[in-house]
């Protein structure tokens, strides 16, 4: 598709403007359009076409690849053999008979509202200032009384042909009119030039704005529950993190999850108020919001004073009884139709937002972004709860209108399109000394194959910055951790859980080596060597280990330990003793957290020196000393003593964590691999 109009061009301007500011519509959420003349290729007449945002995309990102181009006239012939509601999906299948060209993105489920309505630009927006108009329980009267006569109440029908149908007859119906109030859903505007339709759009949402901040009331969620309050910020992270493992373990029953936290203050204020129980039952209306956080939350019925230990034990009573009443409500609804036939299976009746008083918000999803963008909608979804109790009464779509849509047929196969997930994905990864070298390969090769990734290292600004080269704080964090200071890893991994919920893989790669003999090996050069090595490993270990067991979904603890572990080399007593000792921590750890589902196994490398850090800092020169060479040669010298001749690299060893984690040795535990090229002496025994 090659950009040739300019209506298209101010249609990707315009939308990038509308879905930068969020006040205007959520991620992802809305859809705009823009209408022109093209050129027919094979006639070279003139033709009606419309772009429109296609399906999936975001308005405040969209390019010309996430446009769909459609002739106008094709498409309006579609009305000549709509086949009535009960089968206006069918009409989704159709749009692909009307699309201009080759390439761009595919039609969405609102293509007919934007080319049916006779506008040349058409913004459809979810703002949560018009959504809480929208599920008002008096909603059409105070469109009337908001807008007077330039904005039409439209009543809830589900996105589709029919929709656009009747969008179409309201603005032929009211050519005064700017746009609509969508019942339970959102708005939409139009106008004859971009630029008024995007001016139209602006005045509704800024109007409904002004309306509910002068006339709403001051505590539409009403008054505080004395005990509900937030807790300070400290005391508020610490108990986040120590619940959140429990919380991520029960959102993943069905299939494991991501997770993102937030302690926002409209989240703890919501959390604080006594409408919470209440609303929070009556579920999300835009269907946007509930696709991504469900129908309702799961809300913790006990105060911030409440214990940890209480907490969890009333959080998997409560679990209980939401799958019990999501089952429920699947099997309310999902009733043979004779158009459709069966409904989808259930996909899962674990929570998606849990609401934890004086704490804050725990989201989850498929991956750290959708988890991200789950809370973000929930958010969303307090911001219309508030506006529409602030007027009136908030009065979502029914239950049974959002089982029609979160078990669409058409919301299915959009999942069933969706590619087969790497072999980590929902897996959350914590690396240590990950900045450089080796652990910085593994922390890369994780992240490729779906990982979320957290980067620990001595040196914070390194290990932000390993984490930014591997993409944004969806897919990586870097956090500071001395592993030698137990609460520095303890502050370690509340980072991880904080950020993605809880953690899956744990790898003991920090390090560091001096080359000496007995003789010249001090005291303090001893302790050091065994304090980062053997001691940062028991400490990462059991801190990870708390957090493993209290999820429940089993995981993966991996030690970075060395040749030298079982290979007696010259001039390294105090590294190759700490190395050993790694080693039967691995073979100790496999033992007591089998039960657990906790796999526990070691990687052996050797003559790893370009890209390491241990040979970078001094242990290179040392070792090419001991053997009489020079230091540049020390990668080829230990290349040609192993049996394969080859070279030993970072990324070789970061290939054995990635498959000693890795769905195809999901029965294998205490074993350590060698990546050393072959070295007959290193031989496990």
């Amino acid at each position: 598709m090659t950009m040739t109009n300019q209506a298209a061009a101010d249609l990707i301007a315009r939308s990038n403007r509308l879905g930068a500011d969020p006040k205007n519509t959520n991620y992802a959420g809305g859809n705009t359009s823009a209408k022109g003349t093209g050129t027919d290729p094979v006639t070279g007449e003139p033709v009606e076409l419309m772009w429109v945002k296609g399906s999936g995309g975001d308005l405040g990102t969209l390019t010309e690849q996430g446009l769909a181009v459609l002739r106008l006239d094709r498409l309006r012939d579609l009305v000549a053999v709509y086949p009535g509601v009960e089968r206006e999906d069918e009409m989704v299948a159709a749009f692909d008979y009307t699309l201009h060209g080759k390439g761009g993105a595919a039609p969405s489920i609102d293509t007919a509202m934007h080319g049916l309505v006779n506008a040349a630009h058409v913004d459809h927006l979810h703002p949560d200032t018009g959504i809480a108009i929208a599920t008002s329980a008096d909603g059409e009267e105070l469109t009337a009384k908001i807008f007077g006569d330039r904005v039409v109440w439209v009543p809830w029908r589900r996105p589709g042909f029919q929709l656009g149908l009747d969008i179409a007859g309201i603005k032929a119906a009211n050519p005064q009119a700017i746009g609509c109030i969508l019942g339970g859903h959102g708005i939409t505007a139009w106008g004859g030039t971009s630029e008024e339709s995007e001016r139209n759009s602006l005045w509704i949402i800024d109007t409904a704005a002004a309306y509910l901040a002068e006339h709403g009331k001051a505590d539409p969620f009403g008054a505080v529950v004395p005990g509900y309050e937030a807790l300070p910020e400290v005391e508020r992270r610490a108990k986040a993190a120590a619940l959140a493992p429990t919380i991520r373990g029960l959102a993943s029953y069905d299939r494991p999850q991501v997770g993102h936290f937030t302690d926002a203050d409209v989240v703890l204020e919501f959390c604080s108020r006594e409408k919470l129980a209440p609303l929070a039952a009556l579920g999300t209306s835009c269907p946007d919001h509930f696709l991504r956080t469900k129908v309702k939350p799961l809300v913790l019925d006990l105060p911030a004073s409440a214990s940890v230990e209480e907490s969890i034990a009333r959080l998997k009573e409560l679990h209980e009884q939401y799958r019990a009443d999501y089952q429920t409500y699947y099997d309310a609804h999902a009733v043979s139709t004779g158009s459709t036939g069966s409904w989808p299976a259930i996909r899962g009746a674990d929570p998606a937002i849990v609401l934890v008083p004086g704490v804050g918000m725990f989201s989850f999803g498929a991956n750290k972004q959708t988890a991200r963008v789950a809370g973000e909608f929930y958010v969303n979804a307090i911001n219309v709860m508030r506006g529409a109790e602030s007027v009136s009464t908030y009065a979502p779509i029914s239950d049974d209108e959002k089982f029609r849509i979160e078990y669409w047929a058409l919301e299915e196969a959009k999942l069933q399109r969706m590619p087969k997930p790497k072999t980590h994905a929902t897996r959350v990864a914590l690396v240590t000394g990950a900045a450089s070298g080796i652990g910085k390969a593994i922390a890369a090769r994780l992240a490729a194959e779906g990982a979320c990734v957290v980067i620990a290292d001595l040196d914070l600004e390194k290990a932000q910055a390993a984490a930014a080269e591997l993409g944004d704080t969806d897919v990586a964090i870097g956090v500071q951790a001395n592993v030698t200071d137990a609460a520095a890893v303890q502050a370690a991994i509340d980072d991880a859980v904080l950020a993605f919920g809880g953690l899956d893989l744990v790898v003991n790669n920090a390090g560091l080596s001096l080359s000496k003999p007995l003789l010249e090996t001090t005291e303090a050069d001893w302790d050091l060597q065994h304090d980062v090595m053997a001691k940062g490993s028991f400490l990462v270990s059991k801190a990870a280990a708390r957090v493993l067991i209290d999820q429940g979904l089993g995981g993966d603890i991996i030690y970075i330990s060395s040749k030298n572990s079982v290979f007696a080399g010259p001039n390294n007593i105090a590294y190759s003793a700490t190395k050993a000792d790694q080693a039967h921590q691995v073979r100790l750890l496999a033992v007591e957290l089998g039960e657990y589902g906790i796999k526990v196994n070691g990687i052996n490398p050797d003559g790893v020196v370009r890209g390491s850090g241990i040979f970078a800092s001094g242990w290179g020169a040392n070792r090419a000393k001991t053997y009489g060479i020079e230091e540049e040669d020390l990668g080829t010298f230990y290349a040609q003593r192993t049996i394969l001749k080859r070279e030993v690299l970072p990324e070789h060893v970061a290939n054995a964590v990635f498959v000693l984690t890795g769905p195809e040795l999901s029965h294998t535990t205490g074993l350590h691999v060698p990546v050393d090229a072959g070295v007959a002496a290193a031989f496990l025994r």
